[in-house]
């Protein structure tokens, strides 16, 4: 499947893609909030994208790699910790350095939140963020996210438990917020096993 947007699309990570996501996450600058990388080597990303597949048939996770009009990855974005019972699932975005500030990251958001609202029919998207990371935190409330509130000690980080800070989308405030303006258009069936409510019947 292919999620299309005025600009760029989120389409499933092939093998060819792996040199150009090794090249966006060896950058310590866009991995440095993160609990994976930077990237060391092609073999790691390699094994990203290798494992993807499996990940999306046991329903763990949705994610895409974001390419621009030329179909070069500039990124990658998804739904993870989906929950079909309580219609909400996690998203989470990065993109490569000489991205940031371009409207990439509102555009790329804007289609797998359409995905994931109108395509997979869930209620609510929650988003993590480092509390320090205060432009992650300022662009997700920009695009309509609410800060929640900060969960101590939420995960491991290079082996030091850190504080996550949790901002919120719920479906009626997507509708009405600027994202839902953005025009998308989804190809092909979204996988199964990650339908919920009506549209899983």
């Amino acid at each position: 499947m292919m999620v299309r947007g005025p600009s760029l699309s989120l389409r499933f990570a092939t093998p060819a893609d792996a040199p150009a996501l090794f090249e966006l996450g060896s950058d310590p600058d866009v991995t440095r909030f993160f609990s994976w990388g930077p990237y060391r080597r092609l073999e790691q990303a390699i094994a990203y994208v290798d494992s993807l597949a499996g990940q999306r048939e046991r329903g763990e996770r949705l994610e895409f790699v974001i390419v621009d009009a030329g179909d070069r990855p500039i990124g990658v974005t998804g739904l993870s910790e989906l929950s079909r019972r309580d219609r909400r699932a996690v998203i989470g975005t990065w993109l490569g350095h000489g991205h940031w500030g371009s409207g990439a990251n509102a555009e790329s958001k804007a289609l797998v939140l359409a995905l994931a609202f109108d395509g997979l029919g869930l209620e609510r998207v929650t988003a993590w963020a480092n509390p320090s990371n205060v432009r992650s935190i300022a662009a997700l409330e920009r695009l309509g996210f609410r800060h929640e509130g900060v969960l101590r000690a939420w995960h491991l980080h290079a082996g030091i438990p850190r504080d996550v800070a949790v901002l919120g989308l719920l479906r009626d405030e997507w509708r009405a917020g600027p994202l839902a303006k953005v025009e998308t258009r989804i190809e092909g069936a979204a996988p199964p096993q990650f339908l919920t409510g009506a549209l899983a019947k």
